[in-house]
């Protein structure tokens, strides 16, 4: 009995650290996010093609920088859906989910606070940034559907690639796509409270979610497919 409880204490002390790393992760994420575009802004003198390859580049490399830091402890999520794909595919129990999830929304919306701190704005925020439009779903979709493409197909052939592909597709993204590429649920809630470059009106948020969802949803059973063996004639 005592070892039985000693082995569910340790399952639950791991999951804890898991959870713990999502929401660093994620919170760090967001500073960046919000972080370097409102400093972006602030230096590109109204250059908002400038602003946007700073936001871009900083968010890339932050994002390498903090999969490698934490993909050995969660495997550096930070998106939901993300998560849900390994519960899907039975790399993740269906019981770290939530703890995934509620981890990652957390942090996403500390990270946005402490963006605000550091440059002295008003901590509580909401974005009148519009991003609404057929166009910018669907930009989402496409954005979404290429990051969990990234990550199935690099993580399959080479996974200690997975940090550097995956900066180097959100910088990319952030160019091709109208909506520049937010793919990833958790990143959408937290950045339509702030009213600053990375903004997103609480209005657009469901149709962002919605492109984000049914891109995910195309790409894992496209990417299962691709990768399965084929059987011997």
């Amino acid at each position: 009995m005592l070892r039985s409880n000693g082995r569910s204490w340790g399952k639950e002390r791991v999951l804890l650290k898991r959870a713990v790393a999502e929401g660093v992760g994620t919170a760090l994420l967001l500073a960046t996010v919000v972080g370097s575009g409102i400093m972006a802004e602030r230096l590109a003198g109204g250059n908002v093609a400038i602003a946007l390859l700073a936001n871009a580049i900083a968010t890339g490399a932050g994002l390498v920088a903090l999969i490698l830091t934490f993909g050995p402890i969660s495997g550096a999520h930070f998106n939901p859906l993300v998560t849900l794909t390994e519960v899907v595919l039975g790399r993740r129990l269906t019981r770290e989910l939530p703890v995934y999830l509620c981890a990652q929304v957390t942090g996403a919306l500390i990270g946005v606070l402490l963006a605000h701190a550091m440059f002295e704005l008003p901590l509580l925020q909401v974005s009148e940034h519009a991003r609404s439009g057929a166009a910018q779903i669907g930009s989402e979709a496409l954005a979404t559907f290429g990051l969990l493409g990234v990550i199935l197909g690099v993580a399959r052939t080479n996974a200690s690639a997975v940090p550097y592909a995956v900066g180097a597709y959100i910088t990319a993204a952030y160019f091709f796509t109208a909506s520049t590429s937010f793919a990833n649920p958790a990143v959408t809630l937290a950045r339509a409270l702030t009213n600053t470059f990375a903004g997103i009106r609480p209005a657009d948020v469901p149709g962002f979610l919605i492109g984000q969802v049914m891109g995910a949803g195309l790409a894992v059973p496209l990417f299962v497919w691709l990768q399965a063996p084929e059987k011997a004639a």
